[in-house]
């Protein structure tokens, strides 16, 4: 019979393709998982990996190794989890990756009573805008949008990502005549570089009745956040496109209003993604639950709707 913890040393470098990464995920050292793996290959008798100065490669024997192991190994795993909870509570280490202005603004606010709920559940939140590999990098959870669905992620949507153009009220005193999309084109246009492509997209207004128009904004300047997009339209620099929950605080506050406000740009959903499995581990349901518990008692998805 084949220990939990060599196969895990074997599933852990299959994901990451390194002795050295599945170690620091461990909390073990690299010889250690090398010598855990080249145990249980002795024992079955083949060849599980691969091995070069740069990286692990499964064999064939290898692969379908993980193929039939992976599923039950997880499941275990989770069960392990579950059932070491603090006196049948969710508790754990909870990894979730979240877009750093977004999760300040909406998600750190719902800590206090997260951790009152859950006191044996430890955040470990990590803020980044680009998106990460759910499963390959160890995160329980993502919030963001956009993302790529690889196969046993699923995503459940908490608001439409709705851009919406916002100026300040000075910048609007001094051009008064914006009426259509038409007349943009003569306004200086604070818009978005992508940080993953660094392009500026080319993106189509909506209308409230759903025809649409193209947007043409004499390009002043590029940000690659919106937050800081809004910053700059605050100082009456121009017309910028922005996402809206980021806008939300500029707007309640009135040092930004909004531009044409029967037009916006639909940038799909913002959702809460996780890893599929028959047997979710409490602190990761828990997240989900109260995620999605507290946009609809907030009424968020209604607030970022530009409709």
């Amino acid at each position: 019979m084949e220990t939990f913890s060599s196969i895990e040393c074997f599933v852990r470098s299959a994901e990451v393709g390194s002795f050295a990464e599945a170690a620091r995920r461990l909390s073990l050292t690299p010889a250690a998982v090398g010598k855990n793996v080249a145990g249980l290959e002795a024992r079955l008798g083949v060849r599980l990996f691969q091995r070069s100065t740069r990286r692990l490669t499964l064999t064939e024997a290898g692969q379908r190794f993980l193929d039939e192991v992976a599923g039950s190994f997880q499941t275990i795993q989770h069960a392990l989890a579950n059932l070491a909870s603090a006196q049948g509570q969710p508790a754990g280490t909870l990894k979730v990756s979240m877009g750093t202005v977004f999760g300040r603004l909406y998600i750190v606010p719902l800590l206090a009573e997260f951790l009152q709920r859950y006191p044996a559940i430890v955040p470990d939140w990590h803020f980044d805008n680009r998106q990460v590999d759910l499963i390959g990098q160890g995160f329980d959870a993502a919030i963001g949008g956009g993302f790529e669905l690889p196969q046993g992620v699923v995503a459940r949507k908490l608001t439409p990502a709705h851009r919406v153009l916002v100026a300040a009220p000075g910048f609007l005193a001094r051009h008064p005549l914006i009426g259509t999309p038409a007349d943009l084109q003569e306004m200086d246009g604070i818009l978005i570089r992508s940080p993953q492509t660094g392009r500026v997209r080319a993106w189509p207004l909506t209308h409230r009745d759903q025809s649409q128009s193209p947007l043409n904004l004499r390009v002043r300047m590029t940000m690659s956040d919106s937050e800081a997009a809004c910053a700059a339209a605050e100082q009456g620099l121009g017309v910028a496109l922005v996402s809206l929950p980021f806008a939300v605080p500029y707007l309640q506050a009135g040092s930004l209003v909004r531009v044409l406000p029967d037009w916006y740009v639909d940038d799909g959903s913002i959702s809460l993604y996780y890893a599929e499995h028959k047997l979710m581990p409490g602190k990761t349901r828990a997240f989900v639950e109260f995620i999605i518990e507290q946009f609809a008692r907030q009424g968020l998805a209604q607030r970022f709707s530009a409709v």
